[in-house]
């Protein structure tokens, strides 16, 4: 059932389908901007910066490594700012808005003329990032209906991940055939089909009513919510510092050609969708364990992969399950901060990609420092787990107040019901 402007409507099991296959497609064309600039990265580095590539690639590849932090510091602004002003809108509309920016931001960046302006172009089309999966999101798991807001939130993510086998690996290979602004360019046609997709088949939704700015707002006085955020961040900051120089470290370190760049990226993306998936049924049971499980085997993943990437194997296997590890991890996280951000559920669904990209912008400027102090393409790695380990710290420190918490509140409890029985 769902909500119409004329009243309750019900909806047939094919129409339900269809909508959760709409808002993963606009889930598909995100992951494919975000994450096709990694392959791509050699490609922009010696249109954008011919003369430093010719004469020093891994200083044009670091400089170019601030097109993917420009994206991320876009979607960590985007999220909260459009989730808190535009929380009342019927939910549908806004997610055409966003989609209709994306496109427009999208085609931006692949016609913008200099460096400078192909940054100011990421910024911009990053900013509705984080609102459209937030607010999709909420969608999805009203459709999912009760008991399901992990598998509702992994499907619409799950568009993210199969993007990561599909898309980016497909347009990266378009890029390198056609150049990478045209890769741009077919990105920006995945989001013009989404906004048809979901004006034909996403049903009609309600706002939050009862929403204000202040309301939203107020989840940052939180505790929990802020720690929720840099588990998110800093955790996640471990797959990017990765990720985001996958296509270096492929060539450069196992000493693979470029056409098997693709290759990598999808094996990465079917890690990543596994993970997705498999973490949404999880995260249904236990928020708890699955963050502290997935981020056991990020850690294994990375360091498994810093000491073998020489290798084919290595490289291979080690790019699945940090991609497997780091995704099963999202929706975790996502649920996390709507449990501790309670009546701010639009926002904190956003938020969750603010700490992603958060983690994005700090493991791809981290990576890309290490790089240009002359460190080589393994460091990245090596700062990746340092960033895991941290997450994974954050993470106990976060569910051991959350259990301080429930022993103080059982005291009280305690110590009430004595009271009132001895009265």
């Amino acid at each position: 059932m769902t909500l119409s402007p004329d009243g309750p409507t019900t909806l047939s099991p094919a129409r339900i389908r269809w909508a959760l296959l709409a808002l993963a497609l606009g889930g598909f064309g995100i992951g494919s901007t975000e994450f096709v600039a990694m392959g791509l990265l050699p490609d922009i580095a010696r249109d954008l910066f011919p003369a430093l590539a010719a004469s020093a690639p891994e200083q044009a590849n670091a400089q170019a490594g601030w097109v993917i932090s420009a994206y991320a510091l876009g979607v960590v602004v985007g999220a909260p700012t459009i989730a808190a002003v535009a929380a009342r809108w019927p939910r549908r509309r806004l997610l055409l808005v966003l989609l209709s920016a994306f496109t427009l931001g999208t085609v931006a960046s692949a016609l913008a003329p200099t460096f400078e302006l192909v940054l100011l172009a990421r910024f911009v089309s990053a900013l509705p990032h984080g609102a459209y999966f937030g607010i999709a999101s909420l969608v999805a798991a009203s459709l999912m209906g009760p008991g399901k807001r992990g598998r509702g939130i992994a499907l619409v993510l799950g568009g993210l991940t199969i993007a990561n086998v599909i898309g980016v690996p497909v347009i990266t290979w378009i890029g390198q055939l056609a150049g990478w602004r045209v890769a741009y360019l077919v990105v920006a046609g995945l989001f013009a089909l989404t906004f048809l997709a979901v004006l034909a088949v996403v049903p009609w939704q309600a706002g939050d009513p009862s929403a204000t700015m202040r309301t939203q707002l107020k989840v940052f006085g939180r505790v929990q919510v802020w720690l929720a955020l840099l588990v998110g961040a800093i955790g996640f900051g471990g797959l990017f510092a990765v990720y985001s120089y996958v296509a270096p470290i492929a060539t450069e370190v196992t000493g693979l050609g470029e056409a098997i760049v693709p290759i990598v990226l999808v094996v990465f993306g079917v890690g990543m969708t596994i993970g997705n998936f498999a973490g949404g049924a999880l995260v249904d049971r236990s928020v708890r364990r699955s963050v502290y499980g997935f981020f056991l085997l990020m850690i294994v993943a990375l360091a498994a992969l810093g000491l073998s990437v020489q290798t084919v194997v290595g490289l291979f296997a080690g790019v699945f399950f940090v991609g497997a590890a780091a995704s099963a991890l999202s929706p975790a996280i996502q649920a996390r901060l709507m449990d501790v951000a309670r009546d701010g559920q639009s926002i904190a669904s956003a938020l969750n990609h603010s700490a992603l990209n958060i983690g994005n912008s700090l493991g791809a400027a981290l990576g890309g420092l290490a790089i240009a102090s002359g460190l080589g393409y393994v460091a990245p790695i090596w700062i990746g787990l340092g960033l895991s380990v941290a997450g994974l710290a954050l993470a106990v420190v976060t569910f051991s107040i959350d259990r301080a918490q429930r022993k103080r509140g059982a005291v009280h409890d305690y110590v009430t019901t004595s009271v009132r029985v001895s009265a």
